[in-house]
């Protein structure tokens, strides 16, 4: 495993630029810099501590309630409360960060893309 700080928190840490639409003491959120709907952004936990979300709801099951009320906020705010909330657990399932993140997605679907 790296040593080396994930780019989440090296924009924790303001190293690297993003845009913050929310942030609290245990929680930041930033819009996704490769959007896959009309609304994407990262609900990011302060803590390096959690690879995964499956990892998250072990250790800090508080944390990932906090993570999921966050969202449920912020879709209010930015997509009428209407989202999807999708969690990449390990590299074959699309995890590209290994610090535990929420994507919200919101927005119209495109043609083609997964529903249910």
């Amino acid at each position: 495993m790296s040593t080396e700080p994930t780019i989440f928190e090296r924009i924790i840490a303001r190293e690297i630029p993003a845009d913050v639409v929310f942030e609290s003491e245990t929680l930041i959120a930033f819009r996704d810099i490769a959007p896959q709907a009309p609304v994407h952004l990262l609900v990011v936990p302060k803590t390096a501590e959690y690879a995964n979300v499956v990892e998250l709801a072990a250790g800090n099951p508080a944390l990932l309630a906090e993570v999921v009320s966050t969202a449920a906020a912020l879709a209010a705010e930015h997509c009428n409360g209407e989202f999807r909330l999708i969690f990449n657990t390990g590299a074959a399932a699309g995890q590209t960060v290994f610090h535990v993140h929420a994507h919200l997605l919101g927005g119209a679907l495109e043609e083609g893309k997964l529903a249910g």
